[in-house]
């Protein structure tokens, strides 16, 4: 069995770090310098970090300013999230040399823009899963959108490599991944899939790690580690066996 890769994440709203309940605005705690945050994760270990721009994902302003720097100064990989939904705002976001970014609503609303963008940039482009029951939620969870499976096997067709998979119910609640909701998309596509939401405990990071063989290869970690629940490195520890 491979190890679990981790990724940290620094989400930024107004210039902060902050970490939401559930995606709610306004449910935000905030955990201060975003940069500060990304070199923390970064010299504890991490290899990947999870770096999101709130303000634009829930379309009321921009820190891709703040994001380009922070990617700048960084070494390791970096996923990139938040408000990319046309193709300005997907050239800017591969501009800062991040890894990968994640695309979201668009997925939803524009699926034949999705599937020309992972033709054109392949394993540069994931597709963010955000559920609730068997729909989608789209923009910032505040409705929902169609069937998550039918949505996976389309761009699954198309191409995408990785899958970022959200519970809603359990984001920043610290409540447990859902292992059956990450089993059951693992089923349907040969993509990587990545866990968000949820991970409280480092069990929940070794129950993940059981999964590495169905193709469950990633867990994005954060208010667990923002509130001490354990560190990077014991987390990075427990990824990886």
């Amino acid at each position: 069995m491979t190890a679990l890769t981790l990724l940290p994440a620094v989400d930024v709203q107004n210039g902060q770090a902050v970490q939401l309940t559930q995606g709610v605005a306004g449910s935000e705690k905030v955990f201060g310098d975003p940069l500060a945050a990304a070199l923390r994760w970064q010299q504890a270990g991490a290899t990947w970090l999870h770096l999101v721009d709130l303000d634009a994902a829930f379309g009321r302003g921009s820190n891709a300013d703040a994001i380009a720097a922070i990617t700048a100064e960084l070494t390791l990989n970096v996923e990139l999230s938040g408000g990319i939904r046309d193709d300005a705002s997907l050239g800017r976001a591969l501009a800062t040399g991040c890894r990968r970014v994640n695309i979201g609503t668009a997925a939803l609303e524009n699926p034949q823009w999705c599937e020309r963008i992972i033709g054109e940039h392949g394993d540069r482009i994931g597709i963010a899963i955000d559920v609730k029951g068997t729909r989608l939620a789209a923009r910032g969870w505040v409705r929902e959108g169609g069937d998550w499976a039918e949505a996976v096997d389309r761009l699954s067709a198309a191409g995408c490599a990785t899958f970022v998979v959200t519970d809603v119910k359990s984001d920043g609640m610290l409540s447990g991944p859902n292992l059956d909701l990450l089993r059951a998309v693992a089923a349907r596509t040969d993509a990587e899939v990545i866990a968000s939401g949820g991970i409280a405990q480092l069990d929940d990071l070794r129950a993940l790690r059981e999964l590495v063989p169905l193709g469950i290869t990633g867990a994005i970690i954060g208010t667990a580690l923002y509130v001490g629940h354990f560190t990077l490195s014991d987390a990075l520890d427990a990824a990886a066996g």
